[in-house]
């Protein structure tokens, strides 16, 4: 019985389909008004479709934005990018080296501890003739960018002798007699003495990464003069008073005798401001005896220095938050 029922089924369905293809055949109109009700139940159905993707992708990009915000960089070090772009005024140039002394640097060995990207570095031999000086920090991207700008400024140093250079040629070939010719080549050979008594910028600078306070390194020289600018906050929140003990420790043996520490210690509003940029700094924070205002009897009494100078008072064109005080520390 169920057998017959489904043979009646199929020749049911069969003869309606061919009542259907007749009626398509005298009325080709039925065939096409079929097909375009199906092929706007296909449209809404990817319609629909494509809305749901839209709201899946919407929903990626949100949660991608939110892992951005969540994982902000943060420099635990103040290994910051672009720490001169705000730091220094562009027209004025950094303001700390209008309180600097050429004798402290012409001539002399020096070491810059915390270099960050090696601006104020390069601008330090420049101005002032080091024999030597090497820039430190603990990041080697920053170091890298040290690198760079020194291969810059060395570039632009270069056009402005070669310039120089052509331009006393002119004046060389202008002037008439043997007199005056002797005199012209006499004044160049001084300057070309001069010049190269300053020493090329890519001989006279170097950088190099490395975590001062917890290097191994053995002391491969001494240096007349070392520069530890805005570095002692971050030294001292990631390896606590130890750490900054260290750190004053290693700076004097590095000393020659009657060598200078230049040091701009920041305030302790500064520590405050900073202090839970990472776990480590939260913790030593709160277990810090020794402030910034005891840093004077620290150098004097325990580590040994003869004598301070606070240079503080001829500083000016420092932008907010940077007007802070630069103390000299003699051996």
């Amino acid at each position: 019985m169920t057998e017959e029922k489904e043979n009646k089924t199929g020749i049911m369905e069969r003869k309606q389909k061919r009542k259907q293809n007749d009626r398509n055949k005298k009325n080709p109109e039925n065939q096409n008004n079929h097909n375009q009700d199906q092929d706007q139940k296909n449209a809404v159905k990817e319609d629909k479709e494509k809305k749901s993707e839209g709201k899946t992708t919407k929903q990626e990009v949100t949660s991608e934005d939110n892992n951005k915000k969540k994982h902000k960089i943060v420099f635990p070090f103040g290994n910051y990018r672009n720490y001169y772009g705000y730091r220094i005024n562009e027209v004025d140039g950094d303001p700390r080296l209008k309180v600097f002394e050429r004798d402290w640097f012409q001539g002399k060995d020096c070491l810059d501890i915390g270099c960050n990207s090696g601006i104020l570095t390069i601008q330090i031999a420049r101005k002032f003739h080091c024999k030597s000086i090497l820039g430190i920090d603990i990041d080697s991207d920053r170091v890298s960018d040290a690198y760079w700008h020194l291969r810059k400024f060395a570039r632009t140093e270069n056009v402005e002798k070669n310039s120089t250079k052509v331009t006393r040629l002119d004046v060389k070939n202008k002037v008439n007699g043997a007199k005056h010719s002797a005199s012209a080549s006499s004044v160049e050979t001084k300057e070309d003495s001069s010049s190269s008594s300053k020493g090329d910028l890519l001989d006279v600078v170097s950088f190099r990464q490395e975590n001062f306070v917890q290097s191994q390194r053995p002391s491969e020289k001494q240096y007349d003069t070392i520069l530890c600018l805005s570095v002692t906050k971050w030294i001292h929140l990631n390896w606590g008073d130890d750490g900054l003990i260290t750190l004053f420790s290693k700076i004097w043996r590095l000393l020659h005798p009657g060598g200078i520490l230049v040091l701009e210690p920041q305030p302790w509003q500064s520590y405050e401001k900073n202090r839970r940029v990472s776990e480590t700094t939260a913790m030593n924070y709160r277990t810090i005896m020794f402030r910034p205002e005891s840093f004077r009897e620290i150098l004097l009494d325990k580590i040994g220095f003869r004598r301070a100078e606070d240079i503080t008072d001829g500083l000016s064109g420092s932008k907010a938050g940077f007007d802070r005080p630069i103390f000299v520390y003699h051996k």
